[in-house]
C-alpha cells in the first residue's frame, strides 16, 4: 500500500457553518469507507493556514486516492490536493541509486 496525504480547503459555505463540521466529517469518512474499503487512515489534523485539514492514509493505488479526493469535494471541499508520500528511509535509499 502507498501512503498519501490529502490537503483539504473547505468552501466558504461550509466554513460559515463550522458547528456542522463534525457531521460533515463523519459523512465524509463513512463515504470513503463505503466506496474505498481498502483505505486505512493513519492521521487526521485540523490546520491553521492555507488548508483546513490534513489526512494521512494508505491506499492501494492512485485511482483510489483520487476517489478519496473526489469524495472530499462532494462534501464541501473547494480544493483537495493529494500527494504521494515516500518514507524518509526509502527516499535516502533512492538517493543512493542515482
Amino acid at each position: 500500500m502507498q501512503t498519501y496525504i490529502l490537503l483539504t480547503k473547505l468552501s466558504p459555505d461550509v466554513t460559515r457553518n463550522m458547528k456542522d463540521r463534525e457531521k460533515i466529517g463523519k459523512t465524509w469518512i463513512d463515504q470513503v469507507r463505503e466506496k474505498c474499503p481498502q483505505v486505512k487512515f493513519t492521521a487526521h489534523y485540523a490546520l491553521l493556514g492555507q488548508y483546513d485539514f490534513l489526512d494521512i492514509y494508505e491506499a492501494p493505488d492512485e485511482e483510489t486516492a483520487a476517489k478519496v479526493s473526489m469524495i472530499s469535494q462532494l462534501n464541501g471541499a473547494m480544493q483537495a490536493q493529494s500527494l504521494i508520500a515516500i518514507p524518509y528511509k526509502r527516499f535516502v535509499e533512492l538517493t543512493q541509486e542515482i
